[in-house]
């Protein structure tokens, strides 16, 4: 299956996710309405609900918690998208100015704020108490990851270990979350919920890493933000890494210089390493396995076509260029 096919088996559902997300969004303060509508609709590929979808669908779940908690996901997303770009200081994402560079970055961190109480609220409707434990987890691990990454920025002597701590926690982890809800709404046996985290942790840790290899590798158009941008703010993810790990110590001393000083005029000296060394085929081959483990999760599931979407929605992880 092509996205648009994996699209197309959960459409109404998320026709009906995005209806509740920009219902639930409503506040009586108006910059949260103005702030929230542009960051939601700003054209994300609404992955991460999706994947809460077609689990619960793959289980038969046939009641309506799976719109919420598709809502509870989009709505934590994007808060870490907000207050990631306050961080960051980034102008672009998808194209578009970020939140922060048109309302400034304390309205964007309030808002975001603002996401992350009202997926609480949510989620407590559910009255379920493993949802509640799963999603608290999560947003607890993915802010110790933001923390983690930011502990890691302009400091060239990251490892690769550390780069896939900091992913798992960051991005993964509300992947596995999402997958692993499918399952518990559904009342499935621990089996079940076991394999979709599993599938769910590799599944976002793919994409993840697809995501560094395309700030190397893709045009602005097509990611939608600024070449090199994890270089500009010091970040060594794991192209960079690699490269440097593998250049000789004249080439090793400038990659190291570019990652503490951060900024872009180093970014052909980068590109020109990361080409010598292989690393973007490394990097790659990385995520595919990756891939392959979050595959190899769904075998014990029962077969039917939402089984098939979440195989062939990995293989995309891997296989795209924004």
């Amino acid at each position: 299956m092509d996205i648009a096919a994996i699209q197309s088996l959960v459409q109404e559902d998320m026709q009906a996710v995005n209806e509740l997300v920009l219902a639930r969004l409503h506040s009586e303060v108006a910059l949260i309405n103005q702030l929230g509508h542009y960051i939601i609709n700003s054209g994300g590929k609404r992955l991460r609900p999706m994947l809460l979808l077609l689990s619960a669908r793959t289980f038969g779940y046939s009641g309506l918690h799976h719109l919420t908690l598709a809502a509870v996901v989009e709505f934590i997303h994007t808060a870490t998208l907000l207050h990631d770009d306050v961080v960051d200081a980034s102008e672009l994402r998808r194209g578009r100015q970020t939140a922060n560079s048109l309302w400034g970055n304390e309205a964007s961190v309030l808002v975001g704020d603002f996401l992350y109480s009202r997926a609480f609220q949510m989620m407590v409707e559910i009255n379920k108490m493993q949802v509640m434990e799963i999603l608290s987890d999560a947003t607890n691990i993915i802010a110790e990851g933001e923390v983690l990454q930011l502990l890691n920025c302009h400091d060239p002597d990251t490892t690769e270990e550390t780069y896939l701590q900091v992913i798992r926690s960051k991005t993964a982890k509300l992947f596995e979350a999402a997958a692993q809800l499918g399952a518990v709404i559904s009342d499935q046996r621990v089996e079940y919920e076991q394999a979709m985290a599993i599938y769910g942790m590799h599944l976002g840790t793919a994409f993840q890493i697809v995501d560094d290899v395309l700030d190397y590798s893709a045009t602005k158009e097509e990611m939608g933000k600024n070449v090199g941008d994890d270089l500009a703010e010091g970040k060594p993810t794991l192209p960079l890494i690699y490269a440097l790990k593998h250049s000789d110590l004249a080439k090793q001393q400038q990659l190291r210089d570019a990652i503490t000083q951060g900024g872009r005029e180093h970014i052909n000296v980068v590109l020109d390493a990361i080409t010598a060394t292989n690393a973007i085929h490394y990097t790659l081959e990385c995520a595919k396995r990756e891939t392959e483990k979050a595959i190899a999760a769904l075998e014990i599931l029962p077969n039917s076509p939402y089984k098939e979407a979440l195989r062939s929605l990995a293989q995309f992880s891997v296989q795209r260029s924004y």
